[in-house]
């Protein structure tokens, strides 16, 4: 297993589509425990493919307390959505800046694990957000699109001087 470098905000590639999953291989499963590895790490709560400079749909999510409840969502889709619901969420590709957004209360997404298996979960709260949240991700978007023109331009700033001071 081996951690993986974290794109950040406002890095480019973070607005990449990412491609479908069409085989379930070795490399797919390696990819997913480095993908772990990296989000427990960081730490975090959530991971997509995309975040790592892999453009697949891929994403890794764990809210337990406990961080031995890996969801491992390949090619998820979400097929129900209901309600709204404001919640503040943070992004590891945006390291300590966190903002509130708006989503659906309750989803139910339909997916694939990293063996090909299917798999359909309802969720509500926090792992609902997650869900949405790392599904952006694989089409290119970022919580902070949610934001104000200003916000976005205030914080892509912050990001550019941080590189600077950084590099």
């Amino acid at each position: 297993m081996a951690l993986l470098p974290i794109l950040e905000y406002p890095d480019p590639r973070l607005k990449k589509v990412a491609a479908p999953v069409t085989s379930f291989t070795p490399d797919l499963v390696r990819l997913v425990r480095d993908m772990a590895e990296t989000m427990y790490a960081a730490p975090g709560v959530g991971l997509a493919a995309t975040q790592v400079d892999v453009h697949k749909r891929v994403i890794v999510i764990d809210v337990s307390e406990t961080k031995d409840d890996l969801l491992v969502l390949v090619n998820p889709e979400i097929v129900a959505a209901e309600g709204e619901a404001e919640c503040e969420e943070g992004c590891l590709s945006v390291p300590g800046y966190y903002d509130k957004v708006t989503r659906a209360a309750r989803i139910t997404v339909q997916a694939r694990n990293e063996r090909g298996e299917p798999i359909e979960r309802t969720a509500e709260g926090l792992l609902a957000v997650c869900i949405q949240h790392e599904m952006d991700h694989l089409i290119g978007k970022m919580f902070v699109d949610y934001l104000s023109p200003l916000k976005r331009a205030r914080l892509a700033a912050r990001q550019r001087k941080k590189q600077r001071l950084a590099g």
